[in-house]
């Protein structure tokens, strides 16, 4: 099978693999899409460390071609988006069961887009933050997959006001598209938002951008950690001033989950999943690449040269 192979030397290439077979608790899957995330940024920079050579790609939509042992075998065949821990950048890659769910009708392309990008953003605003009519939310990259979703699940929570903050004017366009009663440029941000306060701030940027939001809390206001775009720096919070304020910091980690409660992530990407389904979310996919392009894929997503969604054409 065709797969890309991420080198020693930071390269990919195309390269020509045997195709896997799955274990107890997998599914092979004939991979159509597989999405492009922040997660392949990490794994190419050093930030997640995996062994090299390593067949990148961490989400996919396609169908069932074998089962493992403790499957059941009528899946074979079925349409699927599948969570992965590697090789999505495949024709065929392996993927847990309990993490491969069926869609349906629903494209290929579009499931693709759906990734750990949707379960991330349902579970941020429902779970974690638990989001409550009529409160305000803060959703920083507003213009990326999570922010675009977490915005349209902000609003069928009953979040009374959505603002996003965004990189560019470009990308502060485009995420107005999906929800937001405004969007602000980082550089605007906090200046132009004076005294409001939130009730809840969605931060993957981490540093500076976290230290301020903290500040911008409101009385029992909730900050959703979920990543660091920006920079790995510590964050020190004093959680006595929390305690007076009734903030609360909270983390979430869509990786871990997989592993420790994989059926909670699965249930959260099945109710993203019937959202988008239903056309009450969507999803939009504005890139799409050949396997031989992921190298370009993966630069202009870490450049912050992308929005929404992008995906790489496997089959």
């Amino acid at each position: 099978m065709k797969a890309v192979l991420l080198d020693t030397e930071d390269h990919y290439r195309v390269a020509e693999l045997d195709e896997p077979a799955p274990g107890p608790g997998q599914v092979a899957i004939r991979v159509a899409y597989a999405g492009v995330q922040w997660g392949d940024a990490m794994v190419r920079d050093g930030h997640l460390p995996v062994p090299r050579p390593f067949v990148p790609g961490f989400e996919a939509s396609g169908h069932i071609t074998a089962v493992g042992e403790g499957v059941d075998a009528s899946r074979v065949g079925a349409a699927v988006v599948a969570l992965t821990t590697e090789g999505a950048c495949a024709e065929v890659v392996l993927a847990p069961a309990a993490l491969s769910l069926d869609i349906g009708d629903l494209p290929l392309r579009t499931a693709a887009g759906l990734g750990w990008g949707a379960p991330t953003a349902y579970d941020l605003i429902n779970s974690t933050a638990q989001v409550r009519a009529g409160e305000s939310v803060l959703i920083h990259a507003a213009a990326g997959s999570v922010g675009t979703l977490a915005a349209q699940f902000a609003r069928l929570a009953g979040a009374g006001r959505i603002v996003g903050v965004a990189g560019s004017t470009a990308r502060a366009d485009y995420a107005a598209q999906f929800g937001y009663d405004e969007v602000l440029l980082r550089e605007e941000f906090p200046a132009k938002l004076d005294t409001e306060r939130f009730d809840v701030i969605l931060d993957p940027v981490g540093g500076a951008t976290r230290r301020v939001a903290l500040e911008q809390l409101a009385a029992h206001g909730r900050l959703a950690v979920f990543g660091n775009l920006s920079t790995y720096e510590p964050v020190l919070a004093d959680t006595n001033d929390l305690l007076m304020h009734g903030k609360s910091l909270m983390t979430y980690n869509s990786n871990l989950l997989s592993r420790t409660h994989p059926e909670r992530l699965a249930d959260s990407a099945r109710h993203a999943l019937r959202l988008v389904a239903d056309g009450k979310v969507r999803v939009d996919i504005t890139a799409e690449y050949g396997l031989a392009d992921l190298a370009t894929a993966v630069q202009r997503l870490a450049k912050g040269a992308t929005h929404g969604k992008s995906v790489v054409r496997v089959a």
